[in-house]
């Protein structure tokens, strides 16, 4: 699989945080900054653009490039350190811990990657959320592999389809999107509404009594 074909990272969390969302970006590659992305933005650049150090047992890596040829995946991971030369990632996230396993999805993405690069295992790493200032340590268990593989069969799926998803409106998700005038959500929730309503219409029409 040539590295045109990767998927990146980010578009595993993209889509299991809004499929529509994953490929309003990466299909039609559509882009809009609101106060949330301007804060991982700039998260994302102070972890990535930091030197390299090292410490008693410890090296940290800033900004590495990684790809898993078997998996075809390919992106970014903020922060690597080496543990006695086996790699720990770390991701860095802006807000909090969330209800899905988005966040969760894309460090396991990145194990997959240092796995297949350091000829390794990795059992471990970890999320680190700007609002709480700490770290959520993540475990790379069978079911977290398996969710990170799926999603990006999935994504693989919806990209080869050349379909752009329907859109889900969820003021919770929604509102807070900086693609929402592109995304329109309710706009297209109110079209379903539509075509529900002519679908029982026209059932009624040609149903015999």
């Amino acid at each position: 699989m040539s590295v045109s074909d990767d998927i990146p990272l980010s578009a595993l969390q993209h889509w299991l945080f809004c499929p529509r969302q994953y490929a309003l970006i990466h299909i039609e590659r559509l882009w809009a900054e609101n106060r949330f992305t301007a804060e991982g933005r700039v998260l994302h650049e102070r972890a990535d653009a930091g030197r390299s150090e090292t410490r008693p047992g410890i090296r940290t890596l800033r900004g590495v490039e990684i790809r898993s040829e078997r998996h075809g995946l390919s992106g970014v991971a903020d922060v690597v350190e080496l543990r006695g030369g086996r790699p720990f990632p770390v991701e860095y996230k802006r807000g909090q811990l969330k209800s899905h396993r988005a966040d969760e999805v894309q460090l396991c993405a990145q194990a997959l990657c240092l796995e297949e690069m350091f000829a390794c295992d990795i059992r471990e790493g970890a999320l680190f959320y700007g609002k709480r200032r700490r770290r959520e340590i993540v475990q790379m268990d069978a079911d977290l592999r398996a969710l990170t593989l799926d999603t990006a069969q999935a994504v693989r799926a919806c990209r080869a389809s050349g379909e752009l998803p329907r859109p889900a409106y969820d003021p919770v998700r929604c509102d807070r999107c900086s693609l929402y005038d592109a995304c329109r959500p309710r706009l297209g929730a109110r079209r379903s509404g539509v075509a529900a309503w002519l679908g029982r219409a026209i059932t009624a029409e040609v149903t015999p009594e």
